[in-house]
């Protein structure tokens, strides 16, 4: 069990993490010549130990984001009582026969891609009468073995989300890897402006300053949050 010397100083390092995240941001955009971005920061829990989730809650965090339906009920399924005022993102791939328990717990939805999912969300939507804000995850890469929308068949995928009545409010992507990820950012912002969408999801832990330069209205940061993960 963790002290409270313990806990205290945990704390006090994220708060200090999510400070310099902040300064980061402004640096960056100060050198790009733009005005301070200030995106929305949701801490990417998955696979986060949990004294450093609590820890973070206890600094003040409020937006998380999570990858699997499962791991999202295990870990939250009692602590969202604690914290009702958290709001929780599901940024990872989303199978159809888990769109209820995902309507059922989280706030947003990050990564709809394709129609079927967006079917199956509308349905569980109306069943459980939660409408919640979605955006469409962009594949800008076109790389075959990562979710998300091919370019070209975006608007079709945003218009049928419409039809459907979904609440769509914004674009996400993760850039390849090995690519200059300003290359996506600047691709992803055009298409948010095209497809008159306001909130732009892009950013994780190696880019995220240079992402709120770019238009980010959403930043997803795990590893210079919380450090690296504890692995099995």
């Amino acid at each position: 069990m963790q002290s409270a010397i313990a806990r205290h100083t945990l704390k006090q390092t994220i708060a200090n993490n999510i400070a310099q995240i902040g300064k980061d941001i402004e640096t960056m955009c100060s050198h790009a010549d733009v005005p301070q971005a200030k995106p929305r920061l949701i801490a990417v829990s998955k696979v986060q130990p949990q004294d450093r989730i609590i820890a973070a809650l206890e600094a003040g965090q409020r937006d998380f984001g999570e990858n699997r339906v499962q791991e999202a009920e295990e870990r939250w399924g009692t602590l969202k009582n604690t914290y009702p005022d958290v709001t929780l993102h599901l940024i990872g791939s989303l199978q159809t026969n888990k769109a209820n328990k995902a309507i059922a717990l989280f706030d947003e939805i990050q990564s709809v891609d394709r129609i079927k999912l967006a079917k199956a969300l509308a349905k569980e939507m109306a069943l459980q009468d939660k409408h919640l804000p979605i955006y469409l995850q962009v594949n800008t890469g076109a790389e075959p073995q990562k979710g998300g929308v091919m370019v070209e068949e975006l608007n079709t995928l945003h218009e049928a989300c419409i039809a459907l009545g979904l609440k769509v409010v914004g674009l996400m992507c993760i850039p390849p890897s090995d690519d200059d990820p300003s290359l996506h950012f600047a691709l992803l912002k055009k298409l948010a402006k095209k497809e008159n969408l306001s909130k732009i999801s892009m950013g994780m832990s190696s880019d995220f300053a240079l992402a709120a330069a770019m238009g980010a209205t959403d930043i997803r940061v795990g590893t210079a949050i919380f450090g690296e993960r504890v692995k099995a």
